[in-house]
């Protein structure tokens, strides 16, 4: 494909889908090239170097999340729905997690997520600076919530590289994990009386737990 009928967007958006699928580390100008059927120089004509992309491509995922509208919702479920959109939205972009240690995120997207958030927070109560702070407690508790997720993704790809197997590197670990805690008298009673489907279930629940304990004590905070 020439360069003249490449378009940012075509590139932004494949650059998504190899980053969902191979990660920051499967990033590269000549694999995107390849997936838009172009030459890396064509690419390079429209971003400055894979620096740029991921910024670029960080910001679009971040136009993915469904965004309320404080004036017709309770400011707790507009909270809520804002939290449960952005931690859907690092599910599913599981590299966004690992590039927010190298990377400053800026851009239309994330802008329009943080100005809906202060919106919301205003709304319950919160003026000035304790909507900051509080807007980035729960970001802070969503991004957290999703780094193993992130960390899963990350070591699959990394063992599929070099032949691994996952899955049973994940049951050998889990084994071991239980071998500890059987040595320790309150987790060996959590392992005796839980099912394996209850830990499956886990990570979503402990989210929404946190989540609406997290709620609870802003929402103790909010004078007047």
């Amino acid at each position: 494909m020439p360069r003249d009928s490449l378009t940012k967007d075509q590139i932004v958006r494949t650059a998504i889908e190899l980053l969902d699928e191979e990660g920051l580390e499967g990033l590269n100008m000549r694999s995107l090239g390849k997936r838009l059927d172009a030459a890396a120089t064509a690419v390079y004509w429209h971003v400055k170097n894979k620096d740029d992309l991921v910024l670029l491509a960080g910001d679009r995922v971040w136009q993915e999340i469904e965004l309320p509208d404080p004036e017709e919702a309770d400011w707790r479920a507009a909270a809520t729905a804002l939290a449960t959109g952005l931690h859907a939205m690092l599910s599913r972009h599981p590299w966004l997690v690992q590039a927010f240690g190298s990377y400053l995120f800026y851009g239309e997207g994330k802008a329009r997520y943080d100005d809906r958030s202060l919106a919301v927070y205003e709304k319950g109560g919160f003026g000035g600076d304790p909507a900051d702070r509080a807007v980035a407690a729960v970001f802070t508790f969503v991004l957290g919530s999703v780094l193993e997720v992130s960390a899963t993704a990350s070591l699959t790809r990394r063992l599929g590289r070099n032949g691994g197997d996952a899955e049973e590197l994940f049951q050998e670990t889990l084994a071991r994990a239980g071998e500890v805690a059987e040595r320790f008298p309150r987790l060996r009673v959590r392992l005796e009386t839980r099912q394996a489907t209850d830990y499956a279930a886990g990570p979503d629940e402990t989210f929404q737990f946190g989540l609406r304990a997290l709620l609870d004590g802003l929402q103790g905070r909010i004078t007047g």
